[in-house]
């Protein structure tokens, strides 16, 4: 019997009872491509890092962004908000590689991604020099940056959680060699027991709890569910809808068995609007998007040391200062890193095409007296098949870039300014044979250039497009009266050539999409997917480089390669 005690006059017992009790803890909602796996087992834990382009020549100003990989956990956001404070404003766009993660600290983070207004992409970071996870190296000390690399999308995942992370950018792009994939949410219940004491007092014949405390805490095993609950769901829906994406996008999450992945295709992604467009990492953080004007906001300017100054900033945003000329072409545009232009054929490689893919000549290099007659032996490959010409060049020859025009004319093909990324073998390598003489690659505008001459062998094309992200630059030439002739026969009107008196000596300047559609040198706002896209052999009728390849069709020996 525990002994009376008074307290303000009221009589009361004091019982003190040690009680245990076991309850369920709700761990975090979480995706897994695996069920069987934990939290660490998606990798290490997201790192942010800012990166600046190592792309070269496009010192002093070039374009940063934020390199996010890793598994997303509960403390990422923290992280973020701490490489946004450092930014000091600065908008930057994200490249993300991630498995995955936890699921509130996902939403958390497209949240923020959203409130600052950035765009975002799926890709990884090569780094050059300094690597995020080595200290103290010094190697990239006196450049103005920290880290510099180069970003690419082959091979880059954003799954399970990360496509919530993702829907928060502004712009939203995922290219065709990256992955982002969704599947049903898993979430974990922790079971744990607890010992505690609770004191009670019993006042006029009533038990009241007077305290409680826990002595002990033991781990008492935990599980799983694989289906999402109707809470969940009608918070990622709310989310999703605040960020402007399509339900399409939660209904193939519910769909999908927490223990696969359902890959979303480029087309599905754009129907759902978990994408803005098609393009890749490129079209946020290609080096020409510091050749604009204005620049775009993730380009910084490094000024060189006052003795290797050549010129005043401002000329980067609207012009590219070459050397003095010394030929028909400014030897600017013959750079030193860029061989003479070859051609060879390309098919598209994609799920949504195969096995009816479209086909093109891919054109890269300068341009010189040897250009037409390359081209010429090409197309006498192909008889009277009509593929369009991806052009990416920084100019060269003027005669050339006019006789190649004409012939392209004569062939009655369309033409289009991006640049060629090869899969598996590349045109350049010397071990490389391609399969029935044709490469296998893609097309991107971004960071694809048509400069100097190059515009005269575009004029050439039946269809004439440049893509947003593309670079068409022109230049006053010596060789004006047989500019104007082949202007007037390809039936643009001068103002090409009043655009190109415009520039100063020994200067380029960029045009605009509205004034190339003005000045007649392109026929359209489309990008090169008009011509080369995945999707248009789909469309009836069948444009004409579309070809359905066979098992009975004959192997060529070699690759056509000019």
């Amino acid at each position: 019997m525990v002994p009376w005690h008074r307290l303000n006059g009221q009589t009361w017992w004091s019982l003190r009872l040690i009680c245990l009790a076991s309850f369920l803890v709700m761990g975090h909602a979480a995706f897994a491509a695996n069920t069987k796996k934990s939290a660490s087992d998606l990798g290490s834990t997201m790192r942010f890092v800012i990166v600046r382009s190592s792309t070269p020549g496009c010192e002093p100003t070039c374009p940063e962004w934020i390199s996010a990989e890793g598994s997303i956990e509960a403390g990422t956001p923290a992280l973020f908000k701490r490489t946004l404070k450092a930014l000091g404003g600065r908008k930057l766009p994200l490249v993300v590689d991630s498995p995955g993660g936890n699921v509130d600290a996902a939403l958390a983070l497209g949240r923020l991604i959203r409130k600052n207004k950035l765009d975002i992409a799926v890709g990884k970071t090569q780094f050059v020099g300094c690597l995020p996870d080595v200290k103290n190296c010094r190697e990239n000390d006196g450049k103005g940056a920290r880290y510099f690399g180069s970003p690419y999308a082959a091979g880059a995942i954003c799954n399970s959680a990360c496509p919530l992370m993702f829907a928060g950018g502004i712009r939203r792009v995922v290219g065709q060699l990256a992955y982002l994939g969704v599947h049903q949410i898993t979430t974990t219940y922790i079971r744990t027991k607890l010992q505690y004491r609770t004191t009670y007092r019993v006042v006029r014949g009533k038990k009241k709890v007077h305290s409680k405390k826990i002595v002990s805490r033991k781990d008492a095993g935990s599980y799983k569910t694989y289906e999402m609950s109707k809470a969940t769901e009608k918070r990622l829906a709310a989310y999703l809808k605040e960020m402007g994406v399509g339900r399409d996008v939660l209904e193939t999450m519910k769909n999908t068995p927490a223990s696969s992945i359902h890959q979303l295709a480029p087309y599905d992604m754009l129907q759902a609007k978990l994408v803005t467009s098609l393009d890749a990492v490129d079209l946020l953080t290609a080096a020409t998007l510091c050749k604009t004007d204005p620049v775009a906001a993730n380009c910084r300017e490094i000024p060189a040391p006052a003795d290797n100054a050549t010129k005043p900033a401002g000329d980067v945003m609207a012009y590219a200062k070459p050397a003095p000329a010394a030929s028909v072409e400014p030897e600017a545009v013959r750079r030193d890193d860029v061989g003479d232009m070859r051609f060879v054929l390309v098919r598209g490689r994609s799920f949504l095409c195969d096995p009816n893919c479209p086909e093109w000549i891919s054109a890269e290099g300068t341009i010189s007296a040897h250009t037409p007659e390359r081209l010429r032996q090409l197309l006498d490959t192909i008889g009277d098949r009509r593929l369009p010409v991806v052009v990416n060049s920084p100019g060269g020859d003027m005669l050339g870039a006019l006789a190649t025009g004409r012939l392209i004319r004569e062939r009655k093909l369309d033409v289009a300014v991006a640049r060629t990324d090869f899969i598996e073998c590349e045109p350049d390598k010397a071990d490389c044979t391609a399969e029935d003489g044709v490469y296998v690659g893609l097309t991107i505008d971004a960071s694809g250039e048509c400069g100097a001459a190059c515009p005269i062998m575009l004029a050439g094309g039946v269809r004439r497009l440049v893509g947003p992200r593309a670079q068409v630059t022109v230049h006053s030439t010596g060789l004006e009266q047989q500019v104007k002739s082949y202007l007037r026969d390809m039936a643009i009107g001068p103002g090409l050539l009043a655009a190109m008196r415009s520039v100063p000596d020994s200067r380029h300047r960029q045009l605009e999409p509205a004034i190339m559609l003005k000045v007649g040198l392109t026929t359209g706002l489309e990008s090169v997917d008009e011509f080369t896209g995945p999707t248009i052999c789909k469309s009836e009728p069948m444009p004409e480089n579309c070809r359905v390849m066979s098992t009975s069709e004959v192997h060529a020996d070699a690759p056509v390669k000019l």
